[in-house]
């Protein structure tokens, strides 16, 4: 008694599965006799993913075994394929196998979608994905940040390929059509479709340049193709014979007086580019049972075999029968079967045992198959002999590459396979070896939390990587070591210095507020000397008398201008220290203090505040001394107790200013963008002084009702009275001339603001939008504002029915230039004073100042701002109308005047001519100290996005930006 399972498996056609006598497979149209053989006796069944028809998405994922021929398990969708839910953002590594001294690939970077990963390809400079909600996705290998995002297709996309010269991209899907891209734009240049009614899923797609074909296998075993300049192809876009146009002989089939199914609407058909060029697949370019099974994959060979031109292409596909077959190509004639001989079978590999080939590699005269239940056979070509069967994994093997003379498998369970190969070309060894020495696994590990489902290999900028896709929604990017084989010794590739740099500081735990990381933040001190000294500056530790402060790191690089003493000198400022990191509460994605590359974005605390921008420019300098063009000297000034109000910095730096030398300029990059799309250039910084208030009794704590009257002094009462008198009506600050010295807003500076709100403005939408004024004043407020905060109160004893003895009280008054910290300190005082004087209180008041930082207001004008304003403008060239601030080299009376955005033809909006000068609300205590020690202006350069959370858990920094402020540092050393 056979089983059955039925459902709508496609869009083109329902089939019905029967598990027959013998568990022959068998499909069939419902009312229809069957057409196909799937295959010999298996155990076997398929899984589909996507089997309602509300979605109408379905995509073949895999096949699993099943325990009784008559009885189906049930299906767990999510396990296969689609959104698999709250998924760990990144897979742990979890080596199984290493043998020395291979050693498991690094996980450099994950990239994060959102639906399954069914296929991948790797170009130049780029990887290309194809996701089961019929996506393809771009990304850049070089900063890990999307360029193209593309609805490419209805239904998920089953294949990608690329061409050999990387021209063209070709896509199928599990709708029935065949796409053509340019890889570089993303546009549609070319659409392919048959007038087969039911032909199914297309599982694979291959191009042929010599014969400028195009191949795809599909879901009824066959194999069809359409050559790109038959002129006798092309066809309306609005063709009648289109798949979304044309009858289909069951679904618009109806019986006397009925009528047929409904066309279900698609609204990603609308999100797809419209096609340059429509090309229909000739009836007669069709090899039908090309497989006695779906063909999963295809490649095409060159001169594989001998039985072609060592120049001829040669088209290889691997079919659910459990076969591999060699077929030679460009044939025009008509055969006597009505068919085109466009496809010759020239080899068979295999028994067809529907054991099924689900990925295929040729190297030189060897191919690679990879096969159910974690099989991989090798083969010879030109002998037809199965050379070779390999266990290499527990689950199916869904892909195989052949990389740097080796052969990597990645299976269903996770897991990625390394075998040593007999391998081809320049990896050859030059004395021969037994093969029975190869195909030895020398690196197992498990890559993703899902199943793989397709890989890719590359070397890009040096760096041998291979990359994975999964149904965890991941695509997994992984840095090899030296990949040569033991006879052939190959230089060392490594990650990028400065992420791996990056990568070692964000591991210690510098929290400068904590006792108990007191030796960490040494550690990362000491990991900052090493560093700079390894790099090839002149480095030492310097601190204050008193061993309570972690010190300063304190680094010179020499540049080669000579006399010595007539170079410049240019200090950038940092900070090694971070803030804390709580993870018990689990918001943080990933160990804080572990660098994680996710989505174009490097994760950990401090990697945008402050640590990512130091390596930034500490490989500026190095990039400067390797070419030679360090002619300024550049001092590093490295603190490690910024975040807890830079104690002991300026005793240190008074300490040791001779030693320092004098310093021309001042750089520090210790802020962030407005936003996340536009530079920017910080000049203003609001200073501030935070102070305790505190009032205590002599009493101990009492009860309110056994010892509470009037005649008790309460000290809460007391100091709620004192800060009442500190603010009144509408926020103002009551202290005596507070606000007289507030420097007026000059028509510069509001031109400033007019275009931070043509940016900000433009980016606001819906019901949240406020008026251009509003947000104008908002800012102002925060950044040219000052302002009193009140921000805790603490009482003594528990909570209950008491009169606590002492009450405290944290405030902050937040300053602008004009104001002055010692002025406005004196000031809160002697009001604290004289008002708690009138209370005639028998209690005690202490005020005591915890920090102070002045205000900082730069110069837009000055040669710094201007030469940091073109380097600037030079690394994000793309993003501005192009302009240098350096045309003139002396300011002019309308130097801070910015150029105003320009407007293209139509009118609308375009690119800003300059980086946004902006203010910031927060306070860094060190830059106007640095200023004023040593008589030089400071310019500031903000890093990160508006979104990098500093401070915040999930704190992160989008590697393109580190990058371009490597860039930016490097061309503002070598000018100033």
């Amino acid at each position: 008694m056979g089983a059955r399972l039925t459902g709508d498996i496609t869009s083109s056609f329902p089939l019905a599965w029967e598990l027959q006598g013998g568990n022959r497979a068998r499909y069939r149209v419902p009312g229809q006799t069957p057409v196909g053989r799937l295959g010999a006796p298996t155990h076997t069944i398929f899984q589909l993913a996507g089997l309602t028809r509300a979605s109408a998405t379905p995509a073949f994922v895999s096949k699993t075994n099943v325990t009784h021929p008559t009885s189906l398990e049930p299906l767990d969708v999510a396990s296969i394929g689609g959104d698999t839910g709250n998924m760990p953002a990144v897979t742990t590594l979890s080596p199984i196998v290493e043998v020395p001294p291979h050693t498991t690939p690094q996980l450099i970077h994950t990239l994060k979608h959102d639906s399954s990963v069914l296929t991948l390809v790797v170009g130049e400079d780029r990887i290309y994905a194809g996701t089961q909600n019929g996506e393809i996705l771009v990304w850049s290998l070089g900063d890990f940040q999307p360029v193209h995002r593309i609805q490419a297709h209805k239904r998920s996309v089953m294949s990608l390929f690329l061409s050999d010269d990387r021209s063209l991209l070709f896509s199928s899907a599990s709708d029935p059509v065949v796409n053509v891209w340019c890889p570089r734009t993303m546009e549609r240049l070319y659409e392919i479709y048959s007038t087969n009614d039911s032909f199914g899923d297309i599982f694979s797609v291959a191009y042929s340049s010599q014969y400028e074909t195009v191949y795809y296998g599909a879901q009824n075993t066959s194999i069809q193709w359409t050559s790109l300049k038959d002129p006798s192809r092309r066809v309306s876009n609005d063709s009648a014979r289109h798949p979304d146009r044309r009858n289909h002989r069951f679904f618009d089939s109806r019986a006397i007086g009925g009528t047929s199914t409904p066309r279900p609407t698609d609204e990603r058909y609308e999100l797809m580019p419209r096609p340059h060029t429509v090309l229909e697949t000739d009836k007669r370019s069709n090899k039908m049972f090309a497989h006695f099974g779906y063909v999963y994959c295809m490649l095409i060979a060159h001169g594989a075999t001998d039985f072609t031109k060592p120049e001829d292409d040669i088209l290889v596909s691997g079919g659910g029968d459990g076969t591999i077959k060699a077929w030679k190509l460009g044939g025009t004639e008509i055969g006597p079967d009505g068919y085109e001989t466009g496809l010759q079978e020239i080899m068979v590999l295999g028994e067809d045992d529907a054991n099924s080939v689900m990925s295929i590699s040729v190297d030189g005269s060897f191919l690679y198959s990879g096969k159910l239940d974690g099989i991989v056979e090798l083969w010879d070509l030109d002998t037809r002999q199965k050379l070779r069967v390999i266990k290499a994994h527990k689950g199916d093997v869904m892909s195989i590459q052949m990389g740097w003379g080796y052969l990597w498998s990645a299976a269903r369970s996770g897991t990625v396979s390394k075998h040593s190969t007999a391998h081809y070309g320049k990896y050859e060894p030059e004395t021969s070896q037994e093969v029975s020495q190869k195909y030895q696994c020398l690196t197992q590990w498990k890559a993703h939390d899902g199943k793989i489902l397709s890989s890719a290999v590359t070397t890009y900028e040096d760096k041998e990587l291979y990359i994975s896709g999964a149904n965890d929604n991941n695509v997994a990017i992984w840095l090899l070591p030296g990949q040569s084989s033991p006879e052939q010794p190959t230089p060392q590739h490594h990650e990028d210095m400065m992420i791996t740099s990056l990568r070692e500081f964000v591991s210690y735990k510098t929290v400068s507020s904590r006792a108990e990381y007191a030796e960490d933040c040494r550690r990362g001190a000491s990991f900052l000397l090493s560093l700079f000294k390894k790099l090839g500056a002149d480095v030492e530790m310097l601190s204050a008398d008193d061993q309570l402060h972690h010190p300063v790191v304190f680094a010179k690089f020499a540049g080669k201008a000579l006399p010595a003493g007539n170079r410049k000198r240019v200090m950038f400022y940092g900070h090694y220290d971070v803030v804390p990191a709580d993870t018990k509460k689990g918001k943080w994605e990933n160990d804080p203090f572990q660098l994680t590359g996710l989505n174009g974005y490097l994760y950990g605390r401090g990697v945008s505040d402050n640590k990512g921008p130091i390596m930034a420019a500490l490989y500026a300098v190095t990039d400067l001394m390797q070419a030679k063009s360090l002619d300024s000297d550049i001092i590093f000034l490295i603190e490690g107790q910024e975040e807890s109000g830079s104690r002991g910095f300026k005793e240190t730096v008074r300490k040791y200013k001779e030693h320092i030398g004098h310093i021309d300029y001042i750089l520090l990059a210790n802020s962030y963008w407005l936003d996340d799309e536009t530079p920017c250039l910080t000049y203003g910084l609001r200073g501030v002084m935070h102070a305790t208030v505190c009032v205590e009794s002599r009493n101990p704590d009492l009860h309110s009702g056994v010892d509470g009257s009037y005649m008790v002094n309460e000290p809460l009462s007391d100091l709620m009275m004192l800060l009442a008198k500190l603010k009144g009506p509408r926020n103002r600050v009551m202290l005596p001339g507070f606000y007289d010295g507030i420097l007026p807003l000059t028509p510069e500076e509001e031109a400033r603001y007019d275009d931070i709100l043509s940016v900000l403005m433009a980016q606001s939408k819906g019901g949240d939008r406020v008026s251009a004024e509003t947000l104008k004043a908002n800012l102002m407020a925060r950044w040219r504002e000052p302002n009193l905060t009140h921000h805790k109160v603490k009482v003594s004893g528990p909570d209950g029915s008491l009169i606590s003895s002492h009450a405290s009280a944290k405030i902050s008054v937040r300053l602008v230039p004009g104001q002055r910290v010692e002025d406005v300190t004196s000031s809160l005082t002697s009001v604290l004073e004289k008002e708690f004087e009138d209370l005639e209180s028998g209690n005690q008041l202490s005020i005591e100042i915890d920090e102070q930082a002045e205000p900082w207001l730069g110069d837009p004008s000055s040669y710094i701002f201007r030469t940091l304003e073109d380097a600037v403008l030079k690394a994000w060239d793309p993003l501005f109308a192009r302009r240098s601030s350096l045309q003139n080299s002396a300011p002019t009376a309308n130097a801070d005047k910015p150029s105003d955005s320009t407007t293209d033809t139509n009118g609308s909006s375009a690119k800003l001519g300059r980086p946004l000068y902006i203010r910031e609300g927060g306070s860094i205590p060190a830059i106007r100290f640095l200023e004023k020690e040593f008589d030089a202006p400071a310019a500031h350069l903000p890093c990160g996005q508006a979104s990098d959370s500093a401070h915040l858990v999930n704190e992160r920094l989008r590697v393109l930006n580190l990058f371009k402020s490597r860039e930016i540092f490097r061309n503002v050393f070598q000018k100033l």
